[in-house]
């Protein structure tokens, strides 16, 4: 009887702990990907047209194009623990840092490095300050999420373009490639660098200080938080600000990669990606309690699934929606029934068993 009780917590303990979804859609890709060509997983050393040492391999990918996209998790995160939405500009806004950045880049005089990081600094300003228009709507106005950041998805990559006079330039030093590609002598792509750093940073903000308590706090019972002397409306817009510091991370990565911009396929249908990521991580997008580690995991699962569709010949337009069909997936396999009901399962399961060592 005792082994039967220890059995079925411990399945329902797995159930409910919020890794079980990331780690299960991992081991899934790996056996379709060990199944259907073991040469996914092959990484090799080679040299560029530089004659610099590069990894490559589909792993590789994963950790470089999935870096950007771990960076905007921890900031959308925030945000839909905070406010119980999500921010759907992040792709626009992106655009608009990065064309701020290139502008300064291809303008600039003098010290590259002076004016690369004059570039930063402007791109983390600009995106910070729409990050704060969309919390303010949101906290202020109290505008759902979603309808809120709608303004500046509709809006956005028009204004990239006015800052550039919806011209294409292109930053002629090969160094400003470097945040997006590689740095001389370092095989591994700089973005995986810069996530790690992003995370590092992440998990001693929410070690040692309350920003996490009183993000959760809020989006759990916003009243409640207010009572306890928390104030929610300062809480909303810094999430959204935080996620507007990330955005122009990303979008610096994003416009290194090429040494340009294209205003309208930058950074396209990336907000969907950062959501999914958040749901894939286990955390709920109604708000309140989150895991951070669990959504930047979520992150590289994202590219790792896109990087397997392309494995298959799945089309561009096609991957949003195999997406949408993960997104639908995800939140059935949160919904608490579904949750109760594997339990259960899992119980009439370890009891059957018992019985018929019995």
């Amino acid at each position: 009887m005792a082994e039967q009780k220890k059995s079925g917590f411990s399945f329902s303990s797995l159930v409910r702990h919020q890794m079980f979804i990331p780690v299960a859609a991992i081991l899934v890709l790996v056996l379709v990907n060990l199944i259907a060509d073991p040469g996914f997983f092959v990484i090799s050393l080679k040299e560029n047209a530089q004659g610099n040492p590069v990894l490559s391999g589909n792993l590789i990918s994963i950790l470089d194009f999935g870096s950007e996209l771990a960076i905007l998790a921890i900031g959308m995160t925030l945000v839909t623990a905070a406010s119980g939405g999500q921010d759907i500009s992040v792709g626009a806004a992106i655009a608009i840092a990065g064309s701020l950045i290139i502008k300064i880049m291809t303008g600039g005089s003098g010290n590259y490095y002076a004016t690369f990081i004059l570039a930063f600094v402007a791109g983390i300003a600009i995106a910070m300050v729409f990050g704060a228009f969309n919390g303010v709507l949101v906290a202020i106005f109290k505008i759902q999420p979603m309808v809120a950041t709608l303004i500046l998805y509709t809006a956005g990559r028009s204004i990239a373009a006015w800052f550039n006079n919806n011209e294409l330039p292109i930053v002629q030093d090969e160094r400003f490639s470097y945040p997006g590609g590689l740095i001389p002598g370092i095989p591994i792509p700089t973005p995986f660098f810069i996530a790690v750093l992003f995370a590092v940073i992440t998990f001693l903000v929410l070690r040692f200080t309350t920003l996490g308590l009183y993000t959760q706090s809020v989006g759990i019972n916003e009243s409640s938080s207010r009572l306890n002397g928390l104030n929610p409306v300062a809480i909303k817009i810094l999430a959204f600000v935080i996620l507007g510091v990330c955005v122009a991370v990303a979008g610096m990565i994003k416009v290194s990669r090429l040494s340009t911009i294209n205003y309208s396929v930058i950074a396209k249908d990336i907000e969907m990606d950062a959501i999914l990521a958040v749901a894939l991580g286990g955390n709920a997008l109604s708000g309140g309690k989150f895991n951070m580690m669990a959504s930047i995991l979520g992150a590289y699962i994202i590219q790792f699934l896109t990087t397997t569709l392309y494995k298959f010949d799945v089309s561009a337009d096609a991957l949003p929606a195999y997406k949408a069909g993960v997104i639908i997936l995800l939140v059935v396999l949160s919904a608490p029934k579904v949750r109760e009901g594997m339990e259960n399962l899992g119980k009439k399961f370890s009891k059957s068993q018992a019985k018929e060592a019995a």
